[in-house]
């Protein structure tokens, strides 16, 4: 774990994988619960860091973060968001084809596991998921897409995600959430439906189906 100053009350924290940024991120959250760490404002996971803002102390909580044994994977458990998932994704055949495996097939596979947030970026509401196995993990489209559809369910390397808003995107889309709307709500508290640290399970729907 490396710790550096990334501004005068912020602190950029290394570690080596994904599963550590996890389980730091957590790590960070209980304490402050707990009311054991010194005051941070934002407690910001990434794909293989974490960033603290609004530290009192930067110096004090840098000795301190050394000094710590992390888990090294974030805890299990806890509430589980449901995300309706129609598989009918434009790249279906081609994601069906590097998983070996026929069409029918990938929603039985993409669905059977329970991913977690690892961090959010990209778009408001957008949430990297981890959870998938590598031997599932599949490249991004060579060619990106000028617009991808808000709800569009998509997997790009070792993440799966949903798209909260029609943006442009690279990503291998697989299917589509009927109703994206809860995914990013200004107005709630918790505008992010998807943030760090939730799981998430993918139920399917028939073709042509609807949440409801």
């Amino acid at each position: 774990m490396r710790v550096r100053r990334a501004g005068r009350h912020a602190l950029l924290v290394e570690v080596a994988d994904g599963e550590r940024a996890g389980a730091l991120h957590a790590e960070l959250l209980r304490r402050r619960a707990a009311g054991v760490l010194p005051l941070v404002a934002e407690i910001v996971p990434g794909a293989r860091t974490v960033l603290l803002d609004g530290i009192a102390d930067p110096e004090h909580l840098a000795r301190l973060l050394t000094g710590w044994r992390v888990p090294s994977a974030p805890p299990g458990g806890g509430d589980v968001v449901t995300i309706p998932v129609v598989y009918d994704g434009p790249d279906l055949a081609d994601v069906a084809a590097l998983w070996g495996v026929a069409e029918d097939e990938v929603a039985a596979r993409h669905s059977a596991y329970t991913y977690r947030v690892a961090f959010c970026g990209f778009a408001p509401g957008f949430g990297y998921l981890t959870g998938l196995p590598e031997e599932l993990h599949v490249p991004r489209r060579a060619t990106p897409r000028t617009r991808v559809p808000a709800g569009a369910v998509a997997l790009a390397g070792p993440y799966s995600a949903v798209y909260p808003r029609a943006t442009p995107g690279g990503w291998q889309l697989i299917g589509r959430m009927p109703d994206p709307a809860p995914l990013w709500d200004p107005a709630r508290e918790g505008a992010a439906l998807l943030s760090p640290g939730t799981h998430v399970r993918y139920r399917p729907l028939p073709r042509g189906g609807s949440a409801g």
